[in-house]
């Protein structure tokens, strides 16, 4: 039986970084701050504390990869609650910096 990680288009990273993020549509120019679990080129998962995410809301990211910093746009494609003030997102990327994805594809391989 195939499992889920197998179906994945993108192969997940493992980190534990801080990665930065703000809503679109709020206009806010504030980042907030959240620890990254896995990325990929199509997408990142991390948790927040005591912001809520609901399905589509479009957020901008910023993230370390290799000894560069990578922006990126993404929409929120599942938010899971893991505590009454935890969520755990994991966000597709609309856009992604070029240095991104050839960052992402030399760790993929490596």
């Amino acid at each position: 039986m195939e499992s889920h990680a197998d179906r994945r288009k993108y192969p997940r990273i493992g980190t534990e970084q801080l990665i930065s993020f703000r809503p679109v549509e709020t206009g806010a120019s504030s980042q907030a701050l959240s620890s990254a679990k896995n990325l990929s080129a199509g997408g990142i998962c991390f948790e927040v504390l005591g912001c809520e995410f609901c399905l589509g809301d479009v957020l901008e990211l910023t993230f370390n990869l290799g000894d560069g910093t990578a922006a990126a746009v993404g929409r929120v494609a599942w938010a899971t609650d893991l505590d009454a003030f935890t969520q755990e997102v994991g966000i597709e990327f609309i856009e992604i910096d070029p240095f991104a994805l050839e960052a992402l594809a030399q760790q993929e391989l490596g």
